[in-house]
């Protein structure tokens, strides 16, 4: 019988993100959780309307505990899939030794992983520029967005895509990560030989997290006898999990967890 999945969101989004794959699993038997960050619980209206101040000193450490209580609560080690942040937070609980499994999809790096290629920069740098973005919930525009996420979906897409499901955020988690050469919260064991399998997906032409990243934080593992593998779909931005041909990703990851 098919493990429960565990699906992690990762900024600016909540867990709608996942409808598509959540139905794809879910007609493959799953059992499929969809939770969300803390303080992000409520309509996308009332959270764009009136984001609750809490969110603002949301950090990293603070989503991945969230998580693990959720995960820990479960009956069976479940598969945990994430996207955006959401894979770096997979990664994390992986380490915790959490999860049967693990897939993550445009992942932010752990620590120890150069983050700063030019288009992630562009896509990211406005945040870290904002007076007091450290303790502030933070909110993207159409623009940012467009380019940041939605770079290969057509242009007439864009608008619905952002108007549907983008939300404010937490800016904390960005220093958090920009900053990771002077802490610790985003450090992940590569040598972990005792966590379980673990899958990253590149989209190739992903502007916040270019597949660079995913490869250099799949090369980070080598030195584990824990089961690591990568896969890069071209042509696909930041929004891989519900842009055209998500199945192909779909699938692949299906594929991928019944051979784990």
């Amino acid at each position: 019988m098919p493990k429960p999945i565990v699906f992690i969101h990762g900024a600016f989004v909540g867990p709608m993100c996942w409808d598509n794959f959540k139905g794809f699993f879910k007609a493959k038997g799953y059992q499929c959780l969809t939770p969300t960050w803390p303080y992000k619980d409520r309509s996308i209206e009332e959270q764009r309307r009136n984001p609750l101040p809490e969110l603002g000193r949301l950090g990293i450490t603070e989503i991945v505990d969230h998580h693990e209580k959720i995960i820990r609560g479960l009956s069976e080690p479940p598969i945990l899939l994430g996207h955006s942040y959401g894979g770096l937070f997979v990664q994390m609980l992986l380490d915790r030794g959490l999860g049967s499994a693990g897939v993550a999809i445009d992942s932010a790096p752990p620590k120890g992983i150069l983050p700063f290629y030019p288009s992630a920069v562009r896509s990211l740098l406005w945040v870290l520029i904002t007076p007091g973005g450290w303790r502030k919930v933070i909110r993207t525009n159409f623009k940012r967005f467009s380019y940041g996420f939605l770079n290969t979906v057509p242009e007439a897409d864009r608008q619905a895509i952002y108007d549907k499901y983008v939300i404010p955020e937490t800016g904390r988690i960005f220093f958090q990560a920009a900053y990771s050469m002077f802490n610790n919260i985003t450090r992940v064991n590569f040598k972990n030989d005792r966590r379980a399998p673990l899958l990253l997906i590149a989209g190739s032409s992903d502007h916040i997290v270019p597949a660079p990243i995913n490869r250099s934080n799949f090369k980070k593992y080598k030195n584990t006898s824990a089961r690591t593998d990568f896969k890069e779909f071209e042509n696909r931005c930041h929004w891989i999990i519900a842009q055209a041909g998500w199945e192909e990703v779909a699938g692949y990851t299906f594929e991928w967890l019944n051979k784990s």
